[in-house]
């Protein structure tokens, strides 16, 4: 019972994610967890890397599928990357219970030890924050504490609000059923009614173009005319967005290209994704083309993929012929130096995020408000099933943490228009290819969160800090 209950209450909360998303099976897993982790540094510690293991195991299911794509050059890594990252991400869990096991008690220390290893893997290493307890409450009650202390903040108050029931059930046994009850109403539904202009009119373009074919030098140019003729489509909208990566050439050679895009966008700014080169070093760009070919704007990503984009260690691993799996000729990209808000003449100012940006609330906000977040990026990475969902679960997020509407443009889906509340107003599914006209949605008012930031948060740990270490000195006392 030790370690088998901290095991199933991994995978009920495993449960909780994309794409099942049994939101309400997430707080009695964590207070089952909370319940018998031990008060030993080690034995608590122990049973977290279990927990995060029976986590993160089943729901990073498809970290396989990027290796799957070149088979013959990278498919042997496969294997390790399915074991190895969930292994690795619990081991933040299993250093955060043991550093607060030991300066705390109770289970206000359990909570410290776990909010402390979500955010090691949020911020850490470049962090990776992907499957926050956040992500499971979308489209429930619980997810209007977002715009106030944000996607991290809601995470924290999950944890606390387990480690209370977990107190409460230790106490009168006959609670269990309590923190069952607690645990679904804040998971009840809450789908409001997306709010939609008129006007600006933004074309989401997606080619659906699938990762293992996106380069086949046969296919390249099927997936650029899907992109060609839906952007010649129809009227003219006020701004067309393409996806990550769409143009299959290097922006120092795609002269023709842009000279086309510009033709048939007929006078619209068309937004694409393409690699260019600078002083032999490669960018995962977004660029403007305006009338006649002008290039109008560009922004570089800035945080990278590890392993995908660029390797850690790079020169060293490269002798035993590990680059990264988008990497250009087996060179890897730079980071672009800075983020800038892009000016839309009939629009407004958007903040350009591109992929993997996508999950790091950071990036998000800008010390100007523009009026709105541009996200392109290409799923087809992530492969058919429970990735796309849970990459454009953490696109909604970013939405109500600022109280913006947010493009989300996606190679192979899902593309989306989503507005300030997170609600998708516009979509294309996985697997469908074309475009779709959606209506920009307005802005809300500027949320708390955009206005503080993490403030909310680091309070909220200093919180459940202090309640660990006072218990520990009341029981010290005793």
């Amino acid at each position: 019972m030790t370690f088998g209950a901290p095991v199933l209450a991994g995978l009920l909360m495993m449960l909780g994610q994309e794409p099942l998303n049994f939101a309400y099976l997430i707080v009695p897993a964590l207070v089952l967890w909370a319940v018998v982790s031990s008060k030993v540094p080690k034995v608590a510690a122990f049973q977290a890397w279990l927990v995060g293991v029976a986590y993160f195991g089943p729901m990073l299911r498809w970290i396989e599928y990027p290796f799957r794509v070149e088979a013959d050059i990278y498919g042997w890594m496969a294997p390790f990357a399915a074991a190895l990252l969930p292994m690795g991400l619990a081991l933040f869990w299993a250093v955060g219970m043991w550093i607060a096991v030991r300066l705390g008690r109770g289970r206000a220390a359990w909570a410290l030890g776990l909010i402390l290893g979500e955010m090691g893997r949020a911020y850490l290493f470049t962090g990776f924050p992907w499957g926050q307890f956040a992500q499971s409450y979308l489209d429930t009650f619980a997810i209007h504490a977002v715009p106030f202390v944000g996607a991290y903040g809601l995470t924290v108050l999950i944890i606390m609000l387990a480690a209370a029931l977990a107190s409460l059930i230790i106490r009168h046994r006959f609670s269990a059923l309590l923190a069952v009850l607690i645990g679904g109403a804040i998971a009840l539904p809450y789908s409001p009614e997306p709010t939609i202009g008129d006007d600006p009119i933004v074309r989401l373009v997606q080619p659906n173009a699938r990762q293992e074919d996106k380069w086949d030098p046969d296919k390249m140019q099927v997936f650029y005319r899907r992109l060609i003729q839906s952007t010649m489509a129809g009227e003219a909208p006020d701004l067309v967005v393409w996806p990550e990566t769409s143009v299959p050439y290097l922006l120092n050679y795609a002269g023709d290209v842009i000279e086309q895009v510009s033709d048939v966008a007929r006078g619209a700014p068309v937004v694409i994704g393409i690699n260019r080169e600078e002083d032999m070093r490669y960018y995962n760009s977004m660029v403007v083309v305006g009338r006649g070919g002008e290039l109008l704007d560009s922004y570089d990503k800035r945080h990278l993929v590890p392993f995908g984009e660029y390797v850690p260690f790079g020169n060293l691993l490269a002798d035993f012929g590990i680059h990264g799996l988008a990497a250009n000729e087996g060179s890897g990209f730079s980071e672009g130096t800075g983020s800038h808000l892009i000016d839309f003449a009939n629009i407004g100012k958007v903040l350009p995020l591109i992929c993997y940006e996508g999950i790091f609330p950071s990036l998000s906000h800008s010390g100007e408000r523009p009026r709105a977040l541009m996200l392109i990026t290409n799923d087809g990475w992530f492969g058919p099933d429970a990735g796309p969902m849970q990459h454009l679960a953490q696109a909604r997020l970013r939405a109500i943490e600022q109280g913006l509407p947010l493009i989300r443009v996606a190679n192979t889906g899902v593309t989306a228009m989503i507005d300030s509340r997170g609600v998708i107003t516009a979509s294309m599914g996985m697997g469908e290819e074309g475009y779709i006209d959606a209506p920009l949605p307005v802005a809300s008012a500027p949320t708390v969160y955009s206005k503080l930031t993490n403030i909310p948060l680091v309070i909220l740990i200093v919180l459940t800090a202090g309640i660990a270490v006072l218990a520990r000195r009341k029981t010290a006392l005793t």
